[in-house]
């Protein structure tokens, strides 16, 4: 029970910050290439909601809320 649960953390902490660095590269090189677009927006809103979801999140200056 124990590992499975652990199994589980590991792979959210791992594989989850992979995903969205690689949502975002393949965003920056099809926008280099084609320029923007719909897939490439979307691509990039999903990993700055997964990066703000499971990731670092973004320091305010003042720290309100």
């Amino acid at each position: 029970m124990i590992w499975n649960f652990a199994r589980k953390m590991i792979l959210t902490a791992i594989l989850v910050p992979l995903g969205a660095a690689g949502a975002r590269k393949l965003s920056d090189t099809i926008e280099r290439r084609r320029g923007a677009s719909r897939g490439t927006r979307l691509l990039r809103q999903g990993a700055d909601t997964l990066q703000n979801t499971f990731g670092r999140k973004k320091r305010r200056r003042f720290g309100f809320r």
